[in-house]
């Protein structure tokens, strides 16, 4: 698989989601009809080293990572208790080799809020892929309908404020 092939899946797939390149890295956002700025992030692929996240050595030649924010129950299925946040540039402790391709594992800085990640991942691991990109997408949906309940409420109560 290529960073192409499983973003034009994601587009392809999942109805109501955006391309958007930011931070050195290209990112599905569930975004339908670009009602919100950006969205709500579906899944990223990263293909080099930041900053604060040089866990998987991503600077090595034709490496990549897709990394996807699923719900917390389903995180918890995979890998049992998440974890807590790292210090700014960190790393989560969990014992994984945030370098290993081809196996879905923890996100190495995001873990704590859910995120999974999968370094160059194969034909046969992005089939394994597919439902829990399917997880992320039906919680980016979810939570982008409450961004949006909380658009409405604040445009409601500013025109309340009116005189």
């Amino acid at each position: 698989m290529t960073p192409e092939q499983i973003l034009d899946y994601c587009l392809s797939s999942l109805a109501g989601t955006v391309l958007v390149e930011s931070w050195g890295e290209k990112g599905i956002f569930y975004n339908p009809g670009w009602m919100l700025k950006r969205g709500v992030y579906v899944l990223t692929v990263k293909e080099k080293d930041g900053d604060n996240d040089r866990a998987s050595h991503l600077n090595r030649e034709d490496a990549f990572r897709v990394n996807l924010g699923v719900r917390k129950a389903t995180f918890q299925t995979l890998f049992g208790k998440v974890p807590v946040r790292p210090a700014a540039g960190g790393v989560v402790e969990m014992d994984y080799d945030f370098t290993a391709f081809d196996t879905i594992i923890p996100h190495p800085v995001y873990a704590w809020m859910g995120w999974i990640s999968v370094l160059n991942p194969s034909d046969k691991t992005f089939e394994q892929l597919k439902p829990l990109i399917q997880d992320a997408y039906e919680f980016s949906a979810e939570k982008f309908k409450e961004r949006m309940k909380d658009k409405v409420a604040i445009r409601e109560g500013s025109g309340a404020l009116r005189v």
